[in-house]
């Protein structure tokens, strides 16, 4: 290699490791890709695919685990169960891909957690759960009316059947989280909204603006400024809670800013990085940055492949990562971000499947994700404290 080309590699290298981090915190897997539900605003490319992933895969994705843990001693590596419905894969076949991993989870190097749509789960799926340890987040939308996108293949509402694998969730005592997507629909809801979710008694609410990603192009989220109405409205009703009412996931984040800004000027500032998130479809094949770019077709981006499981360990797939043209690109919309955008220091930038799905690209900055999920809520808390100090 002559020394322009090491050069090069060094700076590619270099601004890799600034932005990124060298260890992720999460692994995403995606055991199928199907679900047993069709909502209407699914991001999911594959979605009628029934095939599994094969033992060899979760072997291989284990003993990466595995080198990933080595001489770790934070926090547990997260394996999210994620991508479709994962419990559409049976008991049987999803119990097998856990074994791979029992040893690191029995050493607390590893957590299980699970997105669901509940509608499959029932006191055997409880036991299973609570046995492995899982952390659970379950998939509604509010109210009935307002989660009527979640339908079934047969176009049929999912509302009761959802409501019915949270019961059970809360009768055998399995703790959950509730995720809700908030659409044009929704978003002039918000106390209805969170009336409903806190009332299931969840451990924490987060709320998905909806997004263009993945195959849902043709809807239209909802504006930034309908966003940070909504969002003051989700401060209003929070503070009116009692002291147990589950916390509103942003609102965590915003008071987690809020304590890190006083920390910095303190003199106590830390580096934040993003975390890789590689993303391990039911083939084996790599994706980072963003779950949502699995299954999708970019030949600029090699279909944004990093590398398959099966053919090298997720730790050298990383050590080669700053060589990808979209990571490089995402490095670049972050270096503008930084540059140019006063909300940096609270999201440090934008997601990297936002970037694509909106701008085709990943070397921008501002996305709508970014005005209604990253600024909104920061524009509304500013709004709610000017106007309590004008009274």
């Amino acid at each position: 290699m002559n020394t322009a080309r090491v050069q090069q590699e060094a700076h590619l290298l270099r601004r890799y490791q600034h932005r990124i981090h060298r260890v992720p915190r999460n692994l995403v897997v995606q055991p199928t890709g199907f679900c047993n539900l069709n909502c209407t605003y699914c991001y999911l490319p594959d979605r009628d695919d029934k095939a599994p992933m094969p033992t060899a895969v979760a072997e291989a994705v284990a003993q990466s685990a595995s080198e990933l843990v080595n001489g770790h001693h934070g926090k547990p590596l997260g394996l999210i169960w994620h991508a479709g419905e994962p419990l559409a894969l049976g008991r049987r076949r999803f119990t097998e891909l856990l074994q791979p991993f029992e040893e690191l989870r029995r050493k607390g190097l590893l957590e299980h957690a699970v997105q669901t749509n509940a509608t499959l789960i029932d006191d055997e799926w409880c036991d299973l759960l609570t046995e492995y340890g899982f952390r659970v987040g379950v998939s509604i939308d509010g109210p009935k009316d307002l989660t009527d996108r979640r339908v079934d293949r047969k176009g049929r509402p999912a509302f009761d059947r959802i409501m019915k694998g949270i019961e059970r969730l809360r009768h055998r005592g399995v703790p959950f989280s509730l995720i809700a997507v908030v659409s044009r629909e929704s978003v002039n809801h918000p106390d209805r909204l969170l009336d409903f979710l806190a009332a299931l008694r969840p451990v924490s609410i987060g709320i998905n603006i909806e997004e263009l990603e993945g195959v849902n192009t043709e809807r239209h989220p909802p504006t930034r400024e309908q966003a940070v109405e909504f969002w003051q409205a989700v401060l209003a009703w929070s503070r009116r809670q009692p002291g147990g009412t589950a916390p509103v996931r942003e609102l965590e984040r915003l008071g987690r800013y809020l304590r890190m800004s006083r920390a910095q000027r303190g003199g106590h500032a830390q580096p934040s990085r993003t975390d890789p998130l590689p993303t391990i479809a039911r083939n084996g094949d790599v994706f980072l940055l963003s779950p949502e770019l699995a299954g999708i077709t970019a030949p600029a981006y090699n279909d944004f492949r990093a590398g398959n499981v099966l053919d090298q360990p997720i730790g050298a797939i990383l050590g080669q990562a700053h060589r990808l043209n979209y990571v490089g690109e995402f490095l670049t919309g972050l270096e503008e971000c930084e540059s140019t955008c006063e909300f940096f220091d609270y999201c440090r930038g934008s997601q990297a499947g936002n970037r694509y799905f909106e701008h085709r690209t990943f070397a921008v900055a501002e996305t709508d994700y970014c005005r209604v999920t990253e600024q909104a809520p920061l524009l509304a808390l500013a709004d709610t404290v000017r106007k309590e100090q004008a009274t």
